[in-house]
């Protein structure tokens, strides 16, 4: 590590401007420190020692100046060992973490002789914002606030002005004025090169960037793949096009030399099918209807607690979700914990054999000393990567809220007993992600892991280190997209843009990061019912697809603005509406007379040759659709149409109960 700027005389003042006892200010020294491809701001006291046995965490609070109170030596007990320098601090840097501590009237605490509780450091990638004083209103300070809205204490500049530290910054980020207010300085990105043309990413140390996406992609992808996306799009638009932009085709290059392993030549793929344009016809309009709930639930039952229609709850969950209340049983069921044909004595005998062994894994981990943990790299590896990715867990539902939240100890402890059911696998990143919203519904750590497990099933191709599962997936989503609109693909070819890297993370974690934490909870519940044929989540890909297809090429994106776009397009999708449309387009694809072989495969569907009837789901000669699309509308019950709107239907008729048929 290097420092790139040093300056001492940088106060803190603990009063807030509110008196100007000046033996109250804090005199410090601020630091810029870069290692490998980050880079850190670090403020200490003078003179104080780098001890990571004293790491801090800020403490949130509505007023300006944040109070500071160091992690317990537990916690910081790995690094006790390290020399006193800043490598040692900066293997902590990813797991300093907040912790609101009440205030009154704003106020920061008293701090007698306790200069130390004021130290603080982060990473430029966290910073969203720098707040300037008026120049010749006294000494120059600064005011930094984080991307998760935490503001650190003021930095008065005491022995001259801040424009050599802003300078000092301005060559790993880009500082641009906010429209609101010429006093702040808003973060652009978070990458030193941004400024930089697109050849110099390849230069050190940004070339470290491609090495380790080549070496490991799920990593990169999940971290850093915004950066990326990021400093394509931005380091052009606030550059000379003239004189900064690489062809598209040389941007290219970039992400299918990064990931040679998802290089896609579908000429080359076994099965490979030429698909010709084939006229689908209209999308038909579809509704949903209201979650399933719990007393619908339980008039399916017997009286030994055996789910009498699964067919027509999996159709009504596929239809509506779950009320949230009946999410932690039923989603035992739609994960394969539970059989759907077992009754609760059973259920309640298969949970007490899963917690034994649950807890004999667990065991196997928490009994492994420092020692033999250090002579087993595999372990070690793993849990570091847990620590590390529990640490940046989703911390928006309060289920997972503050440093020392059970759900936080819950989260890590599974995943590594994990790591006992399948070590060969292990840790990779991205796997919290699945397991968050599992355990945040089931709320017990046994079911949790349970669930997890048969999560993992479906999704350990993901992660395998081959990525064959990824590839396929991407090819398939090709196929299906070509098959939908030819034109589309075509234009996303033109744009160097035909592999679909972009849809990378959607698959990897199955949306997680695209939808809110309660939107994911629906659309998971609804994808694990299997219908209406497999692979639905391919068929949600395109839906987001085809939906952003007229922006994409009526503003002619190119390829950066395209990653750009799609980027961009987290947190703000309806859940409904796609879920809408991609039943929508199934519907579409299943009732095509000439589906083409690979398409069906895709799907599911056991003849690409029929066109279900409308009633029956059968054709002339008999033949069967194995995903029928008839049945769904069969349950009339209140929907949701596909924009959003609440539409009133004939309520179930009694003929229409929840006994089998």
């Amino acid at each position: 590590s290097s420092v790139l700027y040093e300056q001492d005389g940088v106060f803190i003042h603990p009063s807030c401007g509110k008196n100007d006892d000046q033996d109250n200010f804090i005199s410090g020294v601020l630091r810029v420190i870069e290692k490998e491809n980050e880079v850190i701001v670090d403020w200490r006291p003078q003179d104080d020692t780098l001890d990571t046995s004293n790491i801090l965490c800020a403490g949130k609070d509505s007023s300006s100046v944040v109070e500071w109170t160091p992690v317990p030596k537990e916690k910081s007990s790995r690094g006790a060992d390290r020399p006193n320098n800043y490598e040692a601090e900066w293997d902590m840097v990813t797991t300093v973490s907040f912790k609101k501590k009440p205030h009154s009237n704003g106020d920061a605490t008293n701090h007698t002789n306790g200069e130390s509780t004021w130290s603080f450091l982060f990473s430029l990638t966290d910073l969203k914002s720098i707040k300037q004083n008026k120049e010749g209103m006294g000494w120059s300070y600064l005011v930094f606030c984080l991307k998760d809205d935490v503001k650190l204490p003021a930095l008065h500049f005491h022995h001259g002005d801040s424009k050599l530290f802003i300078k000092c910054l301005e060559n790993h980020v880009v500082l641009r004025e906010s429209p609101q207010d010429k006093l702040i300085l808003l973060v652009n990105s978070q990458n030193k090169s941004l400024s930089q043309s697109f050849e110099n990413l390849l230069d050190e140390p940004s070339y470290g960037l491609l090495q380790k996406w080549k070496k490991d992609p799920y990593t990169v992808t999940m971290g850093r793949f915004s950066k990326v996306t990021n400093y394509i799009f931005d380091s052009f638009r606030l550059s000379d096009p003239s004189t900064q932009r690489r062809p598209p085709s040389e941007m290219a290059d970039f992400l299918n030399d990064a990931i040679p392993g998802l290089k896609i030549n579908q000429q080359e793929e076994p099965g490979f099918e030429v698909i010709t344009r084939i006229d689908l016809g209209e999308q038909p309009e579809v509704s949903r209807r209201e979650p399933v709930s719990i007393e619908e639930w339980t008039k399916n039952m017997d009286s030994e607690g055996r789910i009498l229609n699964v067919d027509y709850i999996k159709q009504s969950i596929f239809k509506g979700g779950l009320c949230h209340t009946l999410r932690k049983e039923a989603w035992k069921f739609l994960l394969g914990y539970f059989p759907w044909n077992s009754t609760k004595e059973e259920r309640a005998n298969l949970q007490k054999r899963k917690t034994d062994e649950y807890f004999r894994m667990k065991l196997q981990w928490k009994s492994v000393s420092e020692e033999q943990e250090k002579r087993n790299s595999r372990l070690r590896d793993y849990r570091s990567l847990i620590e590390k990715d529990v640490n940046r867990t989703d911390r928006t539902n309060k289920f997972y809220e503050g440093e020392d939240n059970p759900g936080l100890i819950l989260l890590h402890d599974i995943l590594m007993t994990y790591c006992m059911y399948d070590f060969d696998l292990g840790y990779v990143q991205g796997m919290s992600d699945l397991l968050s919203p599992v355990l945040y519904v089931m709320e017990n750590e046994v079911d949790a892991f349970w669930c997890f497990v048969s999560y993992m099933d479906q999704m350990h191709q993901n992660f395998e280190e081959q990525m064959q599962g990824m590839k396929t997936q991407l090819i398939q989503l090709s196929t299906l997209l070509r098959l939908l609109d030819s034109g589309f693909c075509s234009y996303l070819e033109s744009q160097d843009s035909g592999y679909l890297y972009f849809c990378f993370r959607w698959l990897l974690i199955r949306f997680k990061r695209e939808f809110s934490f309660q939107d994911i909870l629906r659309l998971w519940e609804v994808m694990w019912t299997e219908l209406p044929c497999q692979n639905f989540h391919l068929l949600l890909c395109c839906a987001i697809l085809e939906s952003e297809k007229q922006q994409i090429m009526e503003k002619q994106y190119g390829f950066n603005e395209i990653l750009k776009h799609i980027n961009e397009l987290s947190m703000k999708i309806d859940v409904e509406y796609i879920l809408c449309k991609a039943e929508a387009i199934s519907m579409q694809m299943m009732n095509c007379k000439e589906l083409p072989q690979a398409v069906s495969e895709i799907l599911g569907i056991e003849s690409s040759s029929v066109t279900p009837d409308s009633d029956t789901g059968e054709d002339e000669s008999g033949a069967v659709l194995s995903c029928p699309t008839s049945s769904y509308q069969n349950i009339s019950t209140p929907v949701i149409a596909a924009n959003g709107t609440r539409e009133s239907t004939q309520q179930m008729s009694e003929t229409q109960s929840l006994a089998p048929a």
